[in-house]
């Protein structure tokens, strides 16, 4: 069994911590059982690793989360990458392709998609596993995980199985009548009533039942070729293009806990703290919580069932029940983030100007992890000025390098090949100078730093 773990949307419903140079999956706001904060991704890849099943296990994700995915859970993690975001039918496809072409997965061989933003116990991947056999012993098309409804919502999508006699057990499995799209109130309540279960979006089939799906659709099963035409691939979803026209499926029932946290609403409702980040909430303000990336506190007195959170990217505040509307706020917003994580540390824009000759500037603070490096690379229309606020590292420039420590500075010029390791975790204040600095011109010479480094840099200072 293989199993292929979604991770490509960005989650804009939680702005303005979560946007597309930052999905919500790489929040760092969950508590894990040793009380340190943990992403969705993390938590996901921890859970699959104690139960062993992380050799088994694939990424498809963008070219922009790749180092999100590194940084988080180390450079080895195997990834399949989509040479553009469309939608999850897609992603599959050249997730399925790169199973069959590149690592000539066999064609018996059943895969089961997962969902990285969803919200479980260890248990429910136990399930997970019992669906290579659900898939092997009903012949069906494809097999679904149904989780029993805790109460009707008009959030999620319901499986309505064929109606048979006795109670669902979890050992069973049963065959799909037809499905529900995100139901009123008054009729999810009847769905329940007739044994519906919530669709969470897990789902597994042969690696052969699905390229013959492509086949059918005049898709290449060759991942390289599938690569060449992705834009021409249709931008639908697995559930519209593939599911809903399967002549055969089947849903396992799952009786434990499960949630997607996919609104500020429902992930509060996972946070063990009502704090996080500076700040103060009043005793009358009941169930509201306070997420505080700024170094500033946020005080609040009388307001009771909200969320607010303050980044660099955005103010929200918004009662609970309110929370799902956020993202059509977005649709007026257009602006890069303040802050992004990458695979060396992460950097935080602290003021940005542009100014009527065209000049920009922007001013960072970056930390980059001990033993990381940004890779050798140069810049035709920016200057750039590091100022070493903490830690020591080897910085290369016109293939010299440097041992660096906290109060040097370091100038940078156009077309300057440089590079800078950091020996310890480092902390640099860069000011940038020159024009589109927000799309920034590298160019890319070596990435990686020890053997390709030693090449180009004759001599040390």
């Amino acid at each position: 069994m293989k199993l292929i773990l979604l991770s490509g949307g960005s989650g804009k419903r939680l702005w303005p911590l979560s946007n597309d140079f930052r999905p919500k999956q790489f929040l760092k706001i969950l508590k894990n059982e040793n009380s340190e904060l943990e992403s969705m991704v993390e938590r996901i890849w921890n859970q699959l690793a104690s139960l062993q099943l992380t050799d088994q296990s694939f990424f498809i994700t963008s070219e922009a989360q790749v180092e999100m995915v590194k940084s988080q859970l180390g450079k080895d993690i195997p990834l399949i990458l989509e040479p553009q975001q469309r939608d999850t039918f897609p992603a599959i496809a050249l997730a399925v392709s790169y199973l069959y072409s590149v690592q000539q997965v066999d064609l018996n061989e059943v895969i089961c998609i997962l969902p990285v933003d969803h919200y479980v116990e260890e248990r429910f991947f136990k399930t997970v596993v019992d669906m290579e056999n659900v898939i092997l012993n009903s012949h069906a098309d494809i097999a679904l995980i149904g989780v029993s409804p805790t109460q009707p919502s008009e959030k999620y999508g319901y499986i309505v199985p064929v109606k048979t006699a006795g109670l669902w057990n979890e050992s069973k499995y049963y065959t799909v009548e037809r499905f529900a799209e995100k139901p009123k109130i008054e009729e999810a309540e009847e769905l329940i009533k007739q044994g519906a279960l919530w669709n969470c979006g897990v789902f597994s089939f042969t690696l052969q039942y699905l390229l013959s799906l492509l086949t059918e659709k005049g898709l290449p099963t060759n991942y390289n070729d599938l690569v060449q035409v992705y834009d021409q691939v249709p931008k639908i979803s697995f559930d519209y293009e593939v599911l809903e026209k399967a002549e055969k499926v089947v849903v396992v029932p799952y009786k434990g806990y499960w949630k997607d946290l996919g609104t500020w609403n429902s992930l509060t409702e996972e946070l063990d703290n009502c704090l996080i980040g500076k700040g103060f909430i009043s005793e009358d303000s009941k169930n509201t919580h306070l997420i505080n990336e700024l170094p500033i506190p946020v005080n609040i007195l009388g307001i009771p069932d909200a969320v607010i959170v303050a980044s660099y990217d955005g103010i929200l505040v918004t009662d609970k029940k309110a929370s799902t509307r956020v993202k059509d706020l977005l649709q007026n917003i257009d602006q890069s983030s303040m802050h992004e994580e990458k695979e060396w540390g992460s950097y935080r824009v602290l003021d940005y100007g542009k100014y009527p000759n065209g000049l920009e500037v922007v001013t960072k603070r970056m930390k980059v992890l001990s033993g990381k490096t940004f890779g050798y690379q140069k810049h035709q229309n920016q200057k750039k000025v590091w100022m070493i606020v903490s830690g020591e590292g080897e910085f290369t420039k016109n293939s010299i390098k440097y041992r660096v420590k906290h109060g040097d500075i370091l100038e940078i010029n156009g077309n300057i090949d440089h590079d800078i390791k950091a020996v310890t975790n480092l902390e640099i204040i860069e000011i940038q100078t020159g024009s589109q600095l927000m799309n920034e011109d590298i160019i890319e010479i070596v990435k990686t730093w020890d053997d390709d480094i030693i090449k180009h840099c004759e001599k040390s200072e």
